[in-house]
């Protein structure tokens, strides 16, 4: 165990206090202020995907919840003790049931990011609270204790595994500049060579493979498998694991792309370790030897169009139906096919290496967090590792 002194996080932060509770479904914007949720909270880093908005006005009155950069937000319901730093940049930035702490001078917001992640999660469990909804709350965050280093010290920790984090977030800002670089060149190639596209059903070039209901019986080992939050965000608190024998058509290896076709409709390239797909997910496999590149793109053409349908829908789950991929798509000619994928495809694979690449620094600092909190690996030590793999 460490001998870093040991204090209250009430002690180490100038404010703790909780973010807007209330509904707010009739309060989201299509664009303006941005309304964190505690799913936009992961592991030490802030998720924009499927991030709402408020307006100027509503953010204004929310003067309890505002967020500064540098605050900490402390996922209370769910998984709660998630924590994670708002980072520089966001401009103004509100948010709905998490917990704010932010931190005074002579710690690092970071670090203390880093402890309560690896270290608090006991602590946080063991003090949720509610008949109707288990949460952790203000008064238990107060009180919640950690090994704190010097300055120095904290800031030596915090730029070992923020490099990690700086080259995770690079290559995560990279594959999408790579991905929408590649849409760009798809896009203005139907602009200027029309005349080497005809309009062809999206079923046609791919074979969409449903997935099927495997978290039922779940052994809780083995692979994991992929139900829309895991395409989403990754494996979470609540990702179902099974090690049952499954059809080769009905698993995922990184390079396939998948299209939720219920619920939030999200397509996406899955880029983890060989996995099981459950149901409501496509498994999209090109066909007559196409790249899989071009299915992946014509999905995201039409991903709008798909979205306002099952929006559409009178039902608890919107969702597009099997005739909707029937529906025309801008192809190439074998000729401009040939053309597009010598320029094309190594986008397509950059990304995937890029996102494959983040994979596994996140893995390594995983498994450096706990060394270092629990001071069984010195600071040097770690640099050493990091420099070897960045």
């Amino acid at each position: 165990m460490t001998s870093w002194p040991v204090r209250e996080l009430g002690d180490l932060c100038t404010q703790i206090t909780v973010g807007h509770v209330g509904s707010m479904a009739s309060r989201y914007v299509s664009n303006g202020i941005p309304f964190l949720r505690s799913q936009n909270v992961k592991p030490g880093r802030i998720d924009m995907t499927s991030l709402k908005y408020i307006d100027q006005e509503f953010h204004g009155e929310l003067a309890k919840s505002q967020l500064n950069a540098g605050d900490l937000v402390i996922v209370r319901t769910g998984e709660p003790g998630v924590s994670a730093v708002v980072p520089a940049g966001l401009g103004p930035i509100n948010c709905a049931d998490l917990v704010i702490a932010r931190p005074g001078a002579g710690v690092e917001s970071r670090f203390l990011c880093y402890a309560i992640n690896e270290t608090a999660g006991e602590f946080i469990r063991a003090h949720t609270v509610g008949a109707v909804q288990q949460h952790f709350n203000v008064a238990s965050a107060k009180k919640l204790a950690l090994g704190v280093p010097s300055l120095v010290e904290q800031r030596a920790i915090v730029e070992v595994l923020g490099s990690l984090d700086e080259k995770i977030s690079l290559n995560e800002r990279m594959a999408g500049t790579v991905d929408s670089l590649r849409s760009a060149f798809y896009k203005a190639a139907i602009i200027e060579r029309p005349e080497e596209f005809s309009e062809q059903a999206l079923s046609a070039t791919a074979e969409f493979i449903n997935g099927r209901a495997f978290t039922k019986g779940a052994t809780g080992t083995g692979r994991m498998v992929i139900r829309i939050a895991e395409i989403n965000s990754g494996p979470g608190a609540s990702t179902v694991y099974n090690d049952i024998d499954v059809p080769d058509r009905h698993l995922a290896r990184p390079g396939d792309f998948l299209f939720a076709w219920s619920g939030s409709l999200t397509a996406a390239r899955w880029y983890r370790p060989e996995a099981v797909i459950n149901q409501h997910i496509f498994k999209v496999v090109p066909n007559r030897g196409l790249p899989m590149w071009l299915p992946a793109e014509l999905v995201h053409m039409k991903l709008a169009e798909f979205r306002a349908i099952a929006a559409d829908k009178a039902t608890t789950m919107g969702h597009i139906q099997r005739r909707h991929l029937d529906e025309p798509v801008p192809t190439p000619s074998a000729a401009m096919m040939q053309k597009l994928d010598a320029r094309l495809r190594p986008l397509w694979d950059r990304a995937l290496a890029a996102e494959q690449e983040s994979l596994t620094l996140a893995t390594l600092r995983d498994n450096l967090l706990p060394q270092l909190m629990s001071g069984k690996l010195r600071v040097r030590e770690a640099e050493k590792i990091v420099e070897d793999a960045v």
